[in-house]
């Protein structure tokens, strides 16, 4: 049982706030195959550099004001309805127009399962995009053993989608557990991947899919 609490406006007397309650008490879930992910979602980085090189940035951001100075190349990445950007530490809201449409391609199927499945509607968090070669260096330093100095994260065609936590939209008693709306994420990488429009890589030890536009 989870209990979320929302806020809401009360007319009284005082016109003071009125808080709301509700309990998240019935579990509900999706009901898809479920998927190894560990060896279905295994391209490599040889893969990934490849597919960022051919249609990414025409050069690596050594720092922030050199990722600004590339921002023609570039669409600025937002929270949408079906994604959160998370905070960014250690990466900059960019990536190749490509890459932008793939990310809402991948949110459009994941809000489009759980409609026809009549689940609550959730947003994944988007917690890595654009790395400049600093901000790899800074990653390496904190002991982020999947920070590798030749990313394709440094093109702006690759992200992250953490696969542990979601931001819940929809106020209702029903709710997906994590590891049941990983499944649903899951399920439209694999459909993407089969496809031919991404590289994956489950990193296991950093709580994320690894992304790269094809």
């Amino acid at each position: 049982m989870v209990a979320l609490t929302f806020c809401g406006c009360h007319r009284s007397s005082q016109d003071q706030a009125h808080v709301q309650d509700i309990v998240e008490d019935n579990p509900v879930t999706y009901p898809g195959r479920t998927i190894d992910y560990k060896s279905q979602f295994r391209d490599n980085n040889i893969k990934h550099l490849s597919a960022a090189k051919a249609i990414g940035l025409s050069e690596r951001p050594c720092d922030r004001a050199a990722a600004e100075r590339l921002k023609k190349q570039l669409r600025e990445v937002r929270s949408t309805d079906n994604y959160l950007l998370d905070s960014l530490t250690h990466s900059v809201p960019y990536l190749v127009p490509k890459a932008a449409d793939e990310l809402n391609a991948i949110g459009a199927g994941f809000a489009d399962i759980l409609s026809r499945n009549n689940l609550p509607h959730y947003r994944f968090r988007v917690t890595s995009i654009l790395r400049t070669d600093a901000d790899i260096k800074a990653l390496q330093k904190s002991g982020n053993i999947n920070s590798v100095s030749n990313s394709a994260h440094c093109y702006g065609t690759t992200f992250d989608i953490a696969y542990l936590h979601y931001d819940k939209v929809t106020r209702t008693r029903d709710y997906v557990p994590e590891d049941n709306l990983k499944l649903v994420l899951a399920q439209v990488l694999l459909n993407e991947q089969r496809a031919g429009h991404i590289y994956v890589k489950y990193e296991w030890k950093q709580g994320c899919f690894h992304i790269t536009t094809r």
